[in-house]
């Protein structure tokens, strides 16, 4: 009998927390609507940023970045190993981006829209023409001085595991002569373990990954800034294997790296 009131309090808890959700949703689309036609990039990236930070709170989401993070780039390409629809947002709480994403995200209810209206560019899986227009987009964007990101592994991934990388769009980087900087993000729980509610995998859908997340104990999301490395008269397949080495290994995913001096003594012994 004890238990039945506890179980009614909860539900309401998570009530109350889809419908602040529900609110600043709809917050956001009205700051998208009559705030961002009237003013630039800078005044949109603070309103990003803000209702970011505003949303991960609600889903009792906290952003670590790692103490040993490079310095983030102002402008270039912002690659990411992808878990869940939080990514997007972990990301822009701290440095807002123009996304590349699949068309899917757009079908989200009500956040579709938002970050489609935040500067998102979605991409049809197997529409060349598309790719090839949006191809020539995030060169310009590149080019004009923005911090363009995407998801290399072009689908989330279960937290642990990291997907093999598409090289297409790190052609951008090349041809626009930006860097490229690679981000490590992992959701663990408050013993550090990876958090069983933010995977966003399989037949899920969103407002499934939703009420996990809404319904599950604090999230905290660690982000590792990576040193960058130069897309400048590299080759895109490259940059691809490169980047997906240094998530893998920063994640814990892959073998860390020898390290230059073991392999100096060795280059000597030989």
């Amino acid at each position: 009998m004890s238990a039945k009131p506890a179980k009614r309090n909860l539900d309401w808890r998570l009530v109350l927390r889809i419908g602040r959700m529900a609110v600043h949703l709809l917050a956001g689309m009205a700051i998208c609507a009559f705030v961002f036609p009237f003013i630039g990039p800078e005044k949109r990236n603070v309103h990003v940023r803000r209702w970011s930070r505003q949303l991960l709170a609600i889903c009792n989401v906290s952003v670590q970045v790692a103490q040993d993070s490079a310095v983030p780039l102002e402008h270039g390409m912002i690659v990411c190993n992808h878990i869940s629809w939080l990514d997007i947002f972990v990301i822009n709480a701290l440095y807002p981006c123009r996304f590349v994403a699949k068309a899917e995200i757009r079908a989200w209810p009500l956040a579709g829209w938002l970050v489609a209206q935040a500067g998102t560019v979605f991409i049809a899986r197997g529409n060349k023409r598309e790719l090839r227009n949006i191809f020539k987009g995030l060169v310009h964007a590149l080019q004009d001085g923005q911090r363009v990101a995407f998801f290399p592994e072009g689908t989330t991934a279960a937290q642990g595991t990291i997907l093999p990388f598409h090289a297409n769009l790190f052609e951008a980087a090349v041809d626009g002569k930006v860097q490229v900087q690679p981000f490590a993000l992992s959701y663990v729980d408050a013993v550090g373990q990876p958090h069983p509610s933010v995977d966003f995998i399989g037949d899920m859908t969103f407002v499934q990954s939703v009420v996990n997340i809404l319904d599950g104990k604090p999230v905290r999301a660690r982000l590792s800034v990576l040193p960058p490395m130069e897309g400048e008269g590299a080759h895109r397949r490259e940059l691809a294997e490169a980047a997906h080495n240094a998530i893998g290994r920063a994640l814990g995913v892959l073998p860390q790296a020898a390290a230059p001096q073991a392999e100096t003594l060795q280059e000597q012994s030989a």
